[in-house]
C-alpha cells in the first residue's frame, strides 16, 4: 500500500472513532438526564409546561 492509501485509511478510522465516542457520549447523557428528569418527577417537582387543570397561568 502506498503512504497516501495509509493515511486516508486513518484519517477515516479517526473520524469513525471520534463520531463513536460522540454518539457514546450523548446516549450516555440522555440516559443521566432521563434518570434526572425521574427523581425531579418522583419529588413532585413538574414542569412549567405542565398545567393542571384549573390553575390559573
Amino acid at each position: 500500500m502506498s503512504e497516501h492509501v495509509l493515511f486516508v485509511a486513518a484519517a477515516y478510522g479517526a473520524t469513525v472513532a471520534v463520531i463513536g465516542a460522540l454518539v457514546a457520549w450523548i446516549l450516555l447523557d440522555q440516559a443521566g438526564r432521563r434518570r434526572e428528569l425521574a427523581e425531579l418527577e418522583a419529588e413532585g417537582v413538574r414542569r412549567r409546561s405542565d398545567q393542571r387543570p384549573g390553575a390559573s397561568a
